[in-house]
């Protein structure tokens, strides 16, 4: 169905958005941030998707992680947001809010 296929795309596009929203508040590793994107967004995510978009957000400096050595188990990376991603992800909330406001607009006429 085309409404089921237009949810997603939109979910997808805002991926990178509400990783930075999730991260402005708290840090996470990256299967505990894919946990809390499926609860927040109802996103149907794979590991696949998740640690690509992370690296690129490290390259991009909007993102930084730290190890932590876990008593039991592999080490975990734990992604913290920057100034720069935070700054990013308030510009990204101003153009998401402009967007809501223009579709809302557009809906009571």
């Amino acid at each position: 169905m085309a409404i089921e296929r237009w949810q997603k795309q939109m979910r997808k596009g805002l991926l990178e958005f509400l990783v930075l929203l999730c991260l402005k508040d708290n840090e996470y590793y990256g299967y505990s941030l894919l946990v809390k994107l499926k609860a927040l967004a109802d996103i149907d995510l794979a590991e696949g998707t998740i640690y690509p978009l992370l690296s690129r957000l490290n390259k991009e400096e909007l993102i930084d992680f730290r190890w932590e050595i876990m008593p039991s188990g592999p080490a975990r990376k734990y992604y913290q947001i920057t100034p720069l991603g935070l700054e990013t992800v308030n510009e990204m909330n101003t153009a998401w809010q402009q967007i809501n406001a223009s579709v809302n607009q557009a809906w009571s006429k």
